[in-house]
């Protein structure tokens, strides 16, 4: 299971107030960013901003020399407030109106990732200049949260893009792609640096930029490879393109946002109820006060398995069906996932979901059905 930081069980021990919250290590984030760039050498990290936008967080990384990978203008803001340069920062989200183009051109930021004709023809006239990375369509076999095609040129039109990019008084200057979020498979990132390097020798680059995105994965209930067998992996694609002439070398940039902020991160939660349900399920059904809603969107799919522990509560483990406490049906967490809680625990009990640092905070809602969002300390 995670592991959880002194720092953390230090904070969670001293009853911080009521439930639910999401409690952050700074210092959880300083290890795995220095491990990620150790692995990754001269890779240039941009932090997908999304995954854990607090502004304290934001401004560590920005210590630590991090780049940013935003969004939208709003997350672009929130980077520059954090201290960072408009040049360390990629507009990476090619879904986007003209208006957003040029705000964040106004504030400096000149390097843009688009995947279409059309978004290519608004940075033409609200971008100009500007350097432009084509998100390639690749493979997410593999991962947790795969996009299902949303973004991403076929290599031919990836090649054409290109191409019509300098042609048009931008900058082409690589290919970008994302193999999915929570991806376990190093395999998965060769396979598509391959491919992304062969589109950029097509298109006449020599030294392109090589955006691997993110995606690399946290180890919440099983075991997964570290970063240096996906370091290695990328190596050994950009190593065999040069070997095959296809470039000369490559710019390497890494996005994550998951490695960097899951295990830093504790979710605490109460129970709202234990309850039987004859003639439904066999299962206890444990309700508690953060659900699908509130910070949780990960479950749907019951794509995240977050580690559950239950503090002060000792003794024999019995199943049970994980829900939220709001009256949507969605709102259920796992019913496949196998989980495990005492057969003591009571409603006003403690659930901690373990390794919750990423997509938790960003992703609830302004308070459905009258639930707020978790509270966020930052230590």
């Amino acid at each position: 299971m995670t592991s959880v930081s002194p720092a953390l069980e230090r904070f969670l021990a001293s009853a911080p107030g009521p439930t639910p919250f999401l409690v952050l290590d700074r210092g959880v984030i300083d290890e795995r960013y220095m491990a990620l760039s150790g692995e990754f050498g001269r890779a240039a990290v941009r932090y997908a901003v999304k995954a854990c936008p607090q502004p304290a967080v934001l401004t560590r990384l920005a210590e630590l020399g991090s780049g940013f990978d935003v969004a939208s203008p709003s997350e672009m803001d929130l980077a520059l407030q954090a201290g960072a340069s408009p040049s360390v920062l990629c507009y990476g989200n090619p879904v986007r109106g003209s208006k957003d183009i040029a705000r964040v051109y106004d504030a400096g930021v000149r390097l843009f990732v688009t995947d279409s004709a059309e978004d290519l023809a608004a940075l033409v006239v609200h971008a100009p200049g500007a350097r432009v990375l084509v998100r390639l369509l690749v493979s997410e076999c593999g991962s947790a949260t795969p996009f299902s095609g949303k973004f991403g040129a076929a290599p031919r039109e990836a090649v054409r893009l290109l191409r019509v990019a300098s042609q048009r008084g931008l900058q082409g200057v690589g290919v970008a792609f994302h193999v999915g979020s929570q991806q376990t498979r190093p395999s998965a990132f060769a396979r598509a640096a391959a491919q992304a390097l062969a589109v950029a020798g097509a298109a006449g680059l020599r030294r392109p930029v090589l955006d691997a995105g993110g995606g690399f994965p946290v180890a919440y209930q099983q075991r997964v490879a570290g970063s240096a067998a996906f370091a290695a992996a990328i190596a050994s694609a950009v190593a065999d393109a040069v070997e095959a002439g296809l470039v000369e070398g490559a710019e390497l940039v890494i996005e994550p946002g998951r490695a960097l902020v899951a295990e830093a991160g504790v979710l605490r939660a109460s129970v709202l109820r234990v309850s039987r349900r004859p003639g439904v399920d066999h299962r206890r059904w444990v309700y508690l006060d953060v659900g699908r809603y509130s910070g949780l969107a990960e479950t749907e799919g019951e794509a995240i398995a977050y580690p559950l522990r239950a503090p002060g509560r000792e003794g024999p483990l019995g199943p049970v069906v994980l829900a939220g406490p709001t009256c949507d049906g969605d709102d259920v967490l796992y019913r496949r996932t196998r989980c495990c809680l005492p057969l003591a625990l009571r409603g006003g009990d403690l659930v901690d979901l373990l390794a919750a640092g990423a997509y938790t905070a960003s992703y609830a809602s302004v308070g459905f059905n009258g639930f707020a969002p978790p509270t966020v300390h930052v230590i």
